[in-house]
């Protein structure tokens, strides 16, 4: 894919650049594809243990989920209704590329699905667990929807039928992006389902604004037939390298007792401080992570989960100069930190989740909860304990929302964190946030959303930055920095009905963004105060492929600004919301 954009305020300034990387990816890519391909054929030799797919039809008669609870019916049998990537019954589906897709896609095997369900036949029909299992299973990046209800009654037996749709898996790609005024180029190949059974695997290559790199993934989030989750990663970069194991049995319900799990990271780069989008001054980070942990819970217990948790963690960041500095680039080197602490962690959540469409995504069905929700931690680290310092490290995030999400809804959420270094305050921030969904008609919704952060002490590594990266669409990215910061935004979002080759769904969005900064800047860069852009783009939501992503073709017009950058900004990229 080629693209030419205006370029905006500034450049990145001149990196660490390697291109012998390249090679070794692009060669990877193609072997990993050829792998792909082949497990693709021998998948489906192997899928003979898995049910036909057939399609069910709802008895219109049927009683409610209440009436069914109420009269103690049980679940009998639970019918799996899967449907592949195009449905090729449908006249405008019935071609040959999509029917060469669904040929040499492997449909989600019925053991992955039936074991993320929360009940089983025999068990008491209940309307939540329907309804819960439906969500869990609309979190996976290969489906993209899953509905979960009663099919036929007799004798105080229900019957249950599991609707899914799988999304096309195997992506190759090669992608080009642009925010904030810098451009981001990746080559990729990745499959989510491998061999059918929920797994993801995919290997990259990119090149952005920070670094070039090559990163291998691996995760399962139910892996062996389990809810136990794993992540696999590496990463190997111009000017560092990245690995990540974690292992997590997760609080994965609502009535899930117990959880555990474990991470360990080791990663090495170089980052910057920016002003006006340019880079100021770098600096070389290495950071060490281990944490492990352990949960417990009574469950849901009218309509509310507590949760508990209690682990250690071990987080050494250490700081250096860069070993080539740039001669253009001041050098800042914050401070080491050395923190070995026992932590106890409280959830408290409040179960009133409804689902809705339109929203943040295009046509696909979307879960919220507009219960409140509280999460605590806190922890102590000691010198005594191989801690360069005793510190109080502790955080605070709270949410709840009012109103129906099906007309108008506003979501309020706030938090803090920070640590409490030998009695003095130390990287505490303070921050509030609001989104606000008013349905005007079916295809119009007005948007609104502020985020407001307040910081004291900030660590150097640490600042509060707002540009095109972060919502700030008409200027370069991390175009100003402080120890406090604000952004609001208001949207009118379109959803239209064109369905180009029943491929993606399209949107549109006209927009105005207004945000800035206050306080310490750590390069002591220029303050230009008040921020405001104005702009209009288009959304595409993929249907077949592409988890939750949506296309964002934006154009915005910074309104203030230093005069350097341009007057017209464009953005393409993807992201996880509308």
């Amino acid at each position: 894919m080629c693209m030419t954009c205006p370029k905006g305020g500034g450049g990145a300034g001149s990196r660490v650049s390697s291109s012998n990387v390249r090679l070794p990816s692009i060669i990877a890519l193609c072997c990993l594809l050829q792998l792909a391909l082949l497990a693709q054929a021998y998948a489906r030799s192997d899928d003979a243990s898995d049910d036909s797919v057939r399609e069910y039809v709802a008895d219109p008669d049927i009683p409610n989920g209440k009436e069914l609870e109420e009269m103690g019916a049980r679940i009998g049998r639970i019918f799996l209704d899967k449907e592949n990537v195009f449905d090729t019954s449908r006249e405008d589906e019935d071609r040959f590329l999509y029917r060469l897709a669904n040929r040499w896609h492997m449909l989600t095997r019925d053991s992955v699905i039936r074991q993320q369900l929360l009940f089983r036949e025999g068990d008491l029909y209940s309307e939540r667990l329907l309804a819960e299992s439906a969500r869990i299973l609309r979190r996976n990046d290969y489906l993209y929807t899953a509905v979960v209800e009663p099919l036929q009654y007799a004798d105080r037996t229900v019957d249950v039928v599991v609707r899914t749709r799988d999304l096309w898996t195997l992506m190759p790609g090669i992608s080009v992006s642009r925010s904030g005024g810098e451009n981001k180029s990746r080559v990729s190949l990745s499959e989510s389902n491998l061999l059918g059974r929920g797994a993801r695997i995919r290997l990259s290559y990119m090149d952005d604004v920070d670094r070039e790199s090559t990163n291998f993934e691996f995760s399962d989030a139910n892996l062996g037939h389990s809810w136990l989750s794993f992540y696999a990663g590496l990463s190997d970069s111009s000017d560092g390298g990245t690995a990540r194991l974690r292992a997590e049995k997760p609080f994965y319900a609502l009535n899930t007792p117990r959880s555990w799990g474990l991470e360990l990271l080791d990663d090495a780069r170089e980052d910057r401080l920016y002003d006006l989008g340019e880079e100021i001054a770098e600096y070389k980070h290495e950071s060490d992570f281990y944490t492990a942990f352990g949960g417990w819970s009574a469950g849901l217990t009218n309509g509310w989960v507590r949760r508990w948790t209690a682990g250690i963690v071990y987080d050494n960041q250490k700081f250096s100069e860069v070993p080539h500095p740039e001669p253009d680039l001041l050098t800042v080197v914050p401070e080491d930190r050395r923190l070995l602490y026992p932590y106890i962690g409280l959830e408290i959540l409040e179960d009133r989740y409804t689902t809705t469409a339109n929203r943040d995504q295009i046509g696909r069905t979307e879960d919220f909860n507009l219960g409140s929700q509280l999460r605590a931690t806190l922890g102590y680290a000691s010198e005594s304990f191989g801690s360069d310092r005793d510190s109080l490290i502790y955080s605070l995030s709270a949410s709840r929302g009012y109103g129906d999400i099906n007309r108008k809804a506003v979501i309020l959420s706030a938090g803090a964190s920070g640590r409490i270094d030998d009695g003095s305050s130390a990287n505490s921030e303070l921050g509030i946030g609001a989104r606000y969904y008013n349905q005007i008609t079916a295809k119009r919704l007005f948007f609104m959303t502020l985020d407001a952060h307040l910081g004291h002490n900030l660590d150097l590594d640490n600042p509060l930055e707002i540009g095109g990266d972060v919502g700030l669409r008409g200027y370069p990215l991390r175009y100003q920095s402080g120890d406090a910061s604000m952004l609001f935004t208001i949207e009118q979002r379109y959803f239209t009905d064109w369905y180009p080759f029943r491929l993606a769904r399209v949107g549109g969005a006209v927009f105005a963004d207004v945000g800035r900064t206050w306080g310490d800047n750590p390069v002591q860069g220029s303050s230009l105060g008040w921020l405001r852009d104005i702009g209009f783009g288009l959304r595409l939501g993929p249907t077949r492929g592409g988890a939750s992503e949506v296309v964002h073709l934006d154009i915005a017009f910074p309104l203030d600004g230093d005069p350097s950058i341009d007057k017209v900004q464009i953005l393409l990229e993807s992201k996880g919301s509308f």
